[in-house]
């Protein structure tokens, strides 16, 4: 019954963390509306390889980090990634389905994952907490939420932007001015 408890918890943890408007989703969705259903998922999966880098970083790193003396540094580099990222999202070119290489939209999302303060801060709070408490089974659980939502959220934006064309541009200036909006924030923080 525990197990099944640390499942639930994990999913409820994973599907909390995935399904609000961040970044990440801002990026996700511009890739989905720009290049289609499987781009998106390239780079869903690219922000879930990172949470993983980041989890075991932050798992090997915890007994010598000192998070104090390079936030700064992780909300500067993480606001200079998130606005190169607007830029190029507000002036590329509406590309054919699958031109973009996969390979390039997996390594920007894994990229954007390791700079993002609120990722990289997440796991080493909470994502730190919850390893030790819940262990091996409520990790399970919650990221089989992120990886269920990799794919559900680019299918549904797929779904509506293909039956709303006009939607797609829509949805990449929508996500570059999240994006831009988090790295005023970040910024903010700093100062």
């Amino acid at each position: 019954m525990q197990e099944l408890v640390l499942i639930v918890s994990g999913l409820a943890l994973g599907f909390s963390l995935t399904v609000p408007p961040g970044p990440m989703n801002a990026f996700i969705a511009s890739k989905t509306a720009a290049s289609g259903t499987r781009t998106g998922i390239i780079a869903g999966t690219g922000a879930m390889s990172a949470d993983m880098l980041l989890g075991v970083a932050v798992y090997l790193a915890r007994t010598f980090i000192d998070i104090q003396a390079v936030i700064k540094l992780i909300y500067i580099v993480g606001a200079c990634v998130l606005s190169a990222l607007a830029y190029f999202m507000i002036t590329a070119r509406n590309a054919a389905v699958n031109e973009e290489p996969t390979l390039r939209t997996y390594s920007t999302a894994v990229l954007m994952g390791i700079t993002n303060p609120f990722q990289i801060l997440w796991w080493l709070t909470a994502g730190l907490a919850f390893a030790f408490i819940g262990g091996i089974t409520l990790m399970a659980g919650l990221f089989t939420a992120v990886a269920a939502w990799i794919v559900i959220f680019p299918v549904m934006l797929h779904l509506s932007t293909r039956r709303h064309p006009g939607a797609s541009r829509a949805v990449t200036i929508a996500s570059a001015i999240i994006m831009l909006l988090f790295a005023g924030y970040f910024i903010f923080s700093v100062l």
